[in-house]
């Protein structure tokens, strides 16, 4: 008589087989896992050491930020009476434009302003300026601003046609009275 419990040869060694088949890819995982943790923790700490370097460099560009502000505060604490130029007073307006100017007008002392920071003016009054132009060319370009250009341009066609439609009647009512008062009058 043959025991119930009794498991054949070939499902042992399949079972031992899978056993030692889960251990190998268990064992694969947990070194791949340990590489990708040891991965990410190298890309952290080049991340941090970015951060530092940019924070020193964020620094040293606010601490010459800074320098640079009070070097120009310095400058206009001490503009000296040597450094003002002598300037006509007189505001010219566009409409005087053909006008001569009377001899001997007011006079004022303005204040002459370096080459770096007139360079500075410059260009700060040429950005803005810019960026004027390109807010109206936006503002100007609009959709909304476009449809109402197209509605009132046909709107402006059609009274053209209206227009050129009664004078070319009226030029041809002329036109036939001119022939009708040519002809002799008939007498009945």
């Amino acid at each position: 008589m043959t025991s119930a419990l009794v498991v054949p040869g070939w499902l042992a060694f399949l079972t031992v087989l899978v056993v030692i088949g889960l251990a190998v890819a268990v064992a694969r995982l947990s070194s791949e896992l340990r590489r990708t943790r040891e991965q990410g923790e190298e890309v952290l700490s080049n991340a941090a050491a970015d951060v530092d370097a940019l924070r020193e460099e964020l620094d040293a560009l606010q601490a010459q930020l800074l320098e640079e502000a009070q070097q120009l505060e310095e400058a206009r604490r001490t503009l000296r009476l040597s450094d003002l130029t002598i300037v006509d007073d007189k505001d010219y307006v566009i409409t005087q434009l053909g006008q001569r100017k009377a001899a001997g007008g007011p006079l004022a002392l303005v204040p002459t302003v370096p080459g770096p920071v007139f360079v500075d003016i410059l260009l700060r009054e040429s950005l803005v300026r810019t960026a004027s132009l390109a807010a109206g060319l936006r503002r100007a370009m609009a959709p909304e601003v476009r449809n109402r250009i197209r509605f009132e341009m046909k709107r402006e066609v059609k009274r053209s046609r209206k227009q050129r439609k009664v004078d070319t009647k009226q030029a041809v009512r002329e036109w036939e009275a001119r022939q009708r008062a040519a002809l002799p009058e008939v007498t009945r």
